[in-house]
């Protein structure tokens, strides 16, 4: 991980740590990295966002500093991360920028990067553009013919994609009656008119308003209050949420609890498994994949292998064996079949699908898959280096040792750094939800005190 690109791509409040000078000289060192890469002098971009006040200004300057080196875009507006993973691809576009920061407060913003195959950038070329921006390096301005154009896509890309997304499920889903949280972001521009696309599909969408300033205020899948209250209160079958650009997925089922991303693999791994479509047997999760899941996966033979935390992680060890599902715990859920990243409306149709077939409730689908009571506390650090400094601090990891010692193998302990915003994340699982609590607090007192 680099100065400038987490593990996410580059996040930061705008105007105070990512602004449109910085955004210009990403766009002008990408379209120099890949115009090496390509052998010509003219790639060719699409670029997406999603809702935030600030996701023009950060594209406007992209595009000025990617047309300035000479790169041509295509204008996608806004629609959700992996739909323009999937133009990119299907475009034939050199790369692909999103302008998000996914689940973060609407004052936050960031600028990811995909390859010509719709995977996240590699981290070699991210630190070439990295080098490129940090050592302050010159890139020539094109001119004449040579400075590049914007093709703006309007619907018809966007359009394309919900009718690909519609391709992966065979089932009509009709008699389904379902609840759709867009998060007031990325989502609002398209699960409309993909859950409208089936004429039998009962679908009512909400948060779908947003004003730039309301993105995951209070919704989305990061607060599922209110979803699972209408959910309980309408008789749904289904209630669906996505973050801010509709990468990840929550789900909440017909009695108003939650249906995590663990949950979600469970049983459409099993459902794979059953079908002789789960090469292996195997799903991949990570470290914070909840002690359920790994009790399920032995109770129905399959494997689970747990890599760091983060999709692109996920992804990677999908990639290297070969396997077709993985995810995380927060939604992230990749479908490899289908795509190249976590796909928020590409989940909710695969369970859709699943739940249409199986006759079954959602409660039903998932309660093989029980949650272990799982605590997270965020504790609040000054910068990274800070967060380097908690993170070596012996005092700490003796601390956390004396814990998992009471735990006793009932439980774990996760002490690890956000790789998108300054904060130490405490994670404990335990048998009970009071122990969980109990033992997070102390330990989350412990890295506020040093």
């Amino acid at each position: 991980m680099g100065k400038l690109f987490g593990t996410d791509g580059i996040r930061g409040v705008v105007n105070a740590g990512l602004d449109a000078a910085l955004a210009y000289q990403v766009g002008a060192a990408a379209a120099f990295v890949l115009a090496g890469e390509k052998g010509t002098g003219r790639p060719r971009f699409a670029i997406g966002k999603d809702t935030r006040i600030s996701s023009d200004l950060l594209e406007g300057a992209l595009i000025a500093g990617l047309c300035s080196a000479g790169a041509d875009v295509l204008h996608l507006g806004v629609i959700p991360t992996p739909g323009v993973a999937w133009v990119t691809v299907d475009s034939g576009c050199d790369a692909g920028i999103v302008i998000s920061a996914s689940h973060n407060p609407f004052e936050h913003n960031g600028i990811k990067i995909f390859n010509g195959q719709g995977f996240k950038l590699s981290d070699e070329l991210e630190g070439k553009i990295e080098e490129i921006i940090l050592n302050k390096t010159e890139i020539p301005c094109k001119t004449g013919g040579e400075i590049g154009r914007v093709v703006y896509a309007d619907q018809r890309e966007s359009q394309d994609y919900i009718d690909y997304l519609i391709s992966t499920i065979s089932a009509d889903l009709a008699g389904l009656h379902i609840l759709v949280d867009c998060a007031n972001g990325a989502a609002s521009a398209t699960a409309g008119r993909l859950f409208d696309r089936f004429s039998d599909l009962h679908a009512d969408i909400i948060n779908a308003d947003p004003d730039g300033v309301n993105i995951n205020n209070g919704c989305g899948s990061t607060h599922l209050e209110g979803l699972k209250a209408m959910v309980k209160a309408g008789k749904y079958d289904l209630g669906i949420a996505f973050d801010g650009d509709a990468d990840r997925c929550l789900m909440v089922d017909e009695t108003g609890e939650e249906i995590d991303g663990d949950q979600v693999i469970a049983a459409c791994g099993l459902d794979l498994l059953s079908r002789g479509e789960l090469p292996s047997g195997a799903i991949v999760g990570t470290v914070m994949s909840n002690m359920g899941l790994h009790v399920f996966c032995k109770e129905h033979d399959m494997q689970l292998f747990c890599t760091s935390v983060g999709d692109r992680n996920v992804l990677e060890k999908m990639e290297e064996c070969g396997y077709v599902l993985g995810g995380e715990q927060s939604g992230h859920t990749i479908f490899r079949r289908y795509a190249t990243t976590g796909d928020g409306q590409l989940t909710a149709l695969q369970f859709l699908d699943l739940l249409h077939r199986s006759g079954k409730k959602a409660s039903q689908l998932v309660s093989g898959c029980r949650r272990y009571p799982q605590v997270l506390i965020n504790v609040p650090v000054a910068d990274k280096a800070k967060k380097e400094a908690v993170m070596t601090a012996q005092e700490i990891w003796d601390a956390v040792k004396a814990e998992e010692s009471v735990l006793a193998g009932s439980g774990r302990v996760l002490v690890r750094p956000s790789g998108t915003e300054a904060l130490i994340r405490v994670m404990v699982e335990a048998s009970s939800q009071d122990t969980a609590g109990q033992v997070a607090e102390k330990l989350a007192n412990v890295i506020k005190k040093y």
